[in-house]
């Protein structure tokens, strides 16, 4: 989780993560094991299907520490920096 907290770009959430999964953006998403059933789901799916990497982090609490916020998080991801949308 060393990586989440250094990388350069990243977005913390499951919305913001689903947009960048979605349009490529996301280089390693990293999902809490307690996160609700249906968010890790749509998110394993997602990521399986757009051949993005997945780390498995024990808590949601752990997960909102290693992204820096005070509050739980289920779901972050690392965002390439050399992808522009155009």
């Amino acid at each position: 989780m060393h990586r989440l907290k250094d990388a350069e770009e990243k977005v913390v959430g499951y919305k913001q993560a689903l947009k960048a999964i979605e349009r490529g953006r996301a280089q390693l998403v990293f999902l809490a094991d307690n996160a609700p059933e249906n968010l890790r789901v749509s998110i394993l799916e997602m990521c399986q299907n757009r051949g993005v990497a997945i780390v498995e982090v024990a808590s949601m609490t752990d997960l909102g520490k290693a992204c820096g916020i005070q509050v739980d998080a289920s779901v972050a991801a690392i965002l390439n920096p050399h992808h522009h949308n155009s």
